[in-house]
């Protein structure tokens, strides 16, 4: 039986929400979190492309197109769904840096800015999304650890040997902010389900990385649009059943906002592999050939 001591080395316990601070100016943990998964993202994107004998410029073009119109909308998203918190201090809207952006309100604006990028290009939008979806993927589990160190996004109390504690209060700005739901105030260790969804979303990593480079063990490439339907149902699959631990979940009336998008993702992707696969069919694109390649490496 391991000891009390043994236990407690599983314990997870935020530092804080600050890395560095110079008087009035901080760099925090979540905003050098997300952008380190924009940069590895966008790296990691040109790579595959270049893999794919596409110009890694069109995906690094892309990616500031997606960073304009993900993290606005993943604001947006949040901020709608908590609006009664944010009626009486609009001036928070636009502070991003203290946490709460959505991951469904991103992918809904990127998708919609990568339809118009790859309009105006007249590129194929499966192309461009089936080279995105692994950095996507990689990007929300380096981003999910951004919720351990502001101490938000966590489950149900817990004992289990891996739980998070939760501070009652966190100090910011001069002012306490209280960290544990309404309710448990008394209650100090939680799920850690920012840890649960970076596994799960590391491991999803692993499964589209294996399918992107299938052709390296003798394996004809997959359909074009099939890595993105994977992450779809791989990630929503997760989200479903994680979210369903969480104390702080965005509700849509009595329903989980989260649980339902990621049904609809599971439906979707189920639908778009039945499409491409059952009935041999291409999925429909801005552009007449989804699987003539865009701008040839040269």
């Amino acid at each position: 039986m391991l000891s009390d001591t043994a236990l407690l080395a599983f314990q997870f316990t935020s530092p804080g929400p600050i890395l560095v601070e110079w008087g009035p100016i901080a760099i925090r943990w979540y905003g050098l979190l997300i952008a380190s998964a924009v940069l590895i993202g966008a790296t990691l994107s040109q790579s595959l492309a270049a893999r794919r004998q596409i110009d890694p410029d069109l995906l690094s073009d892309l990616a500031v197109w997606l960073v304009i119109a993900a993290i606005p909308s993943a604001r947006l998203y949040y901020v709608l769904f908590q609006w009664q918190d944010y009626a009486q201090q609009p001036q928070k809207i636009i502070a991003i840096w203290e946490g709460g952006i959505a991951i469904h309100g991103a992918i809904l604006g990127g998708a919609i800015a990568s339809l118009i990028f790859a309009k105006l290009k007249q590129v194929s939008f499966w192309q461009l999304a089936d080279l995105v979806a692994p950095s996507l993927i990689l990007g929300q589990a380096i981003g999910r650890w951004g919720n351990f160190f502001n101490s938000e996004a966590f489950g149900a109390p817990t004992d289990l040997p891996w739980k998070l504690f939760i501070p009652r209060y966190v100090v910011e700005g001069g002012r306490q902010i209280a960290r544990r739901p309404p309710g448990f105030e008394t209650i100090e260790y939680y799920h850690p389900t920012f840890l649960y969804e970076s596994l799960w979303n590391l491991m999803v990593f692993g499964l589209l990385m294996t399918l992107f480079f299938r052709d390296l063990q003798g394996k004809p490439r997959l359909k074009v649009g099939t890595l993105f339907l994977v992450y779809l149902i791989g990630y929503s699959s997760g989200r479903v059943w994680i979210e369903g631990l969480r104390t702080d979940s965005l509700m849509l009336g009595p329903l989980r906002a989260a649980q339902m998008v990621s049904l609809a993702g599971i439906a979707i992707g189920t639908i778009g592999l039945v499409w491409l696969y059952g009935l041999g069919r291409s999925l429909p694109d801005v552009v007449s050939d989804p699987n003539a390649p865009p701008e040839p490496l040269h």
